[in-house]
Order: C-alpha cells, then structure tokens, then sequence
C-alpha cells in the first residue's frame, strides 16, 4: 500500500472494512478487531491513527513482531496477516495489518479473559456473535451443514410418506418399505415405520437423536407434510408490480409453501406439485410474451424462457442460507425485470466471478444431491453460466445481474436490452 491509498483510506473514517487504533491497544482488543474482519470480508487495521482520523505514528520498535504474536497466540485458529509500514505526513509511522477477505477457518475467536469469543463485524464496531451469526460463521467454512440437523419436535409423521415412496421406488429406484399406515396390524406398522426410520437416517433424511429418529432440516424441506410449522422460513414470497418500482399496488401476491419436491406418477407426470413448480406457475401467471417475425413466421417469445426461471429458483432454494429465519425468499416481478431474492451470502469462498466460471460449492449438500435426482438441476453444477447467462444471452442478449449484499444474493433477469439499468 502506498502514502496516497493509506491517506484516501483514513479521510474515509472507519466502516466495516476498516479499524483505527493506536499501537498501545491492549492484545486482547487488537485480537477482537482482527478476529471480526476475519469473519466478515477481511480488511485494514491501522495501527498509529487515532479515532477521528489523526495520526499519531507508530511508538512501538518491535511492532511487527507484536502483532504476529497477538495473532498467533490470542486468536483462533491462528491468522497470518500482512503487515507492513508506511511513512506518511511528517515521517510519521503507520503500521497496516491487511487481513485477507477469503478467511477460510471462520469462525474465528479472540481470546477475552481465558475464554474464546467469536465476535462479527457491525457496521464501524465489533460485537460478540450471536448463536444464529456464529452458526452462520460455521455454515460459511463448510464445517456446519444446516440440512442435516435434527428439527426437534418432529417425527416420521411430519414427512409425506407418499412422496418418499415415490422418491426412493421411481426416483432412485430402489427398494422402500411400504406405507406404514397401510399395514393390518400395529406390529407389522411399527416394524414398517421402524424400517423407514433406518432408510431414512442412513440417506440423512433422518438423523438419531437421543435414541429418537428425528427429520433433518433437509428432509423436512424436501418431503415434509408442512415445512412451515416447523421451519417458518421454508417458503417463497411472490410479488408483481405495475411498475419498475415496490409499491402496494401489487397485481398479485401469493406466499407459496410445501414441500421442495413434487409427487410424481414414474418419472415425469406431477401428481402433486412442490415448491418449484409452484413458483415457476406464479412467473407464468404474471409474465407474458411478444410476437416476433422470424423468417417471415410469427413467433411468440415469452419475457423470460421457462429454463432461466427454473434454473434460478432451483437455486435460490438450494443454496439459501436455511439458519436465517423468519425470512423467505422472494420472488418479485417488476415491468421490466424479474428478481430472486436469497437469503444468505454466498456460501463458503464463493464469489460472483467464481459462480460465473461455474464454481461448484454448496451450502446444503442433501437438498442439492435430491434435487439433482429429480432432475431440478444438472450433474455439472454448472446451471449459473451454462442455464441462467447463456440462457439470457441467448433469448435476448441481457446477462443478468449476480449481486451479493450483506444478508442476501440476487439474481436480476432483465425482460429485455432497453430496460437493462
């Protein structure tokens, strides 16, 4: 970093990117700070500069060494950051430490005390992490999977039996236990039941808790007989406008639940249908077409091709972040442009350009592996460049916008090339 970026830096003040402190902060409160930015997007700590923007310089001779002890011995897992020094305004020392944005091992802890804390990023402050934040931390370094912890309350009773049968005999084809409810006797029932309970926790639909079969998060969303009345946050909200614009004069709202999956008679034809194909209904209630002449012949295109649609809620239900609740994803149709709205950042170290070249990283692994069995998305994982952008591309030369905010990511599929921004 030179004079004139470190300088642009501090007359921008302090934000979530970026702490001043002076060198003769206490290790433990340097440790909080470098902690926090680890967990959120990485960024700079100036050490030397004063809260308001003043510099003081740097005081300590063995100021590099220090920090790298801090690092090393009141921060967990340990971070290397880089660090240098920059003479600034009358030979004034500044020392940087940069911490990387792709921090690997989140979440990490500072130790405060003799306890290990793990604090997140809020604005121009660090704060201690809630259960849900930390959790979130775990999720993003792929060491916690939200779609495969236990959903206490429930049984085998909250999963529609029916469209497991038709997942495991015609789907996956393979051999199943019959309907338990079906069965003469209670013996033969709950020896049904207790074989479904093996199936279903040896494929992570289940998992044994406390000697109990209980559904997991991911099995509730895919197959339950009602996700909401235990995940409120299992559904989409689907809004048309009249205008460019969010407004109250909606021409249709429609908050759509159920399962993930649909029921299918074999392979193909829907008895029942499930989130996907819900939604996909709601984008064709609301969206229309326009009359083109191609080679002298009248061709209807719709606004948006039914694949791009498809492709973008399959994965914005796929890769949202489930440990966010009370929030669902949202589905919103503008005059000239449709989004998805999901909750979560990005999982893991993706970034927009990586998902572009077609990264393959996903947040829930089991609701990824059924959807991909059903078909809802391909073996390559390669839906966002080769379905959504070539899709667009193709039908009318707009690439769509991939945008990654705080607590969510948006896909922004644009009717077409005049209404693009």
């Amino acid at each position: 970093m030179n004079r004139t970026e470190l300088m642009e830096i501090i007359r921008n003040s302090e934000s979530s990117g970026v702490e001043f402190k002076r060198d003769d902060v206490r290790p433990q409160s340097l440790a909080k700070e470098v902690a926090s930015l680890a967990n959120l997007e990485g960024g700079y700590i100036l050490l030397g500069v004063e809260k308001d923007g003043t510099v003081t310089g740097l005081t300590r001779p063995d100021i590099e060494e220090w920090v790298m002890n801090i690092c090393s011995n009141n921060i967990q897992p340990a971070i290397i950051p880089y660090f240098e020094i920059v003479v600034c305004e009358g030979d004034k020392k500044i020392g940087v430490i940069t911490i990387p944005e792709d921090s690997p091992d989140k979440p990490y802890k500072a130790l405060r005390g003799s306890q290990w804390v793990t604090f997140v990023r809020i604005g121009s402050t660090s704060r201690e992490a809630t259960r849900e934040q930390e959790q979130r931390l775990y999720q993003a370094s792929g060491v916690l999977r939200c779609d495969i912890k236990p959903v206490p309350g429930s049984s085998l009773d909250d999963l529609d039996i029916n469209r497991l049968i038709n997942y495991f005999r015609d789907i996956r084809r393979q051999q199943c236990p019959e309907h338990p409810e079906k069965q003469e006797t209670k013996q033969l029932e709950q020896k049904v039941t207790e074989q479904w309970e093996t199936l279903l926790i040896n494929t992570e639909i289940m998992v044994e808790s406390r000697g109990k079969a209980i559904p997991t998060v991911g099995g509730i969303l895919l197959f339950g007989e009602n996700p909401n009345h235990y995940l409120p946050q299992a559904g989409i909200s689907a809004v048309t406008y009249t205008g460019a614009e969010k407004n109250y004069e909606a021409v249709e709202r429609e908050t759509i639940r159920g399962p993930i999956v649909a029921r299918l008679a074999g392979e193909e034809d829907i008895v029942d249908t499930g989130l996907v194909e819900r939604a996909i209904e709601f984008v064709r209630r609301n969206t229309g077409s326009r009359a083109h002449l191609v080679q002298g012949r009248r061709i209807d295109k719709p606004d948006y091709p039914e694949e791009v649609i498809r492709e973008t809620i399959v994965n914005a239900i796929a890769h949202r972040d489930y440990t966010i609740s009370g929030t669902d994803i949202e589905l919103s149709i503008y005059r000239d442009r449709l989004e998805v709205i999901s909750p979560g950042r990005l999982p893991n170290t993706v970034t927009i350009e990586r998902m572009k070249a077609g990264c393959r990283v996903s947040r829930n692994e089991l609701i990824k592996e059924v959807l991909r069995d059903y078909h809802y998305v391909e073996a390559t994982g390669l839906g966002v460049p080769r379905k959504i952008i070539a899709g667009m591309l193709e039908h009318n030369g707009t690439e769509p916008d991939l945008i990654e905010d705080e607590y969510s990511f948006t896909v922004r599929l644009w009717r077409e090339k005049s209404g693009k921004g």
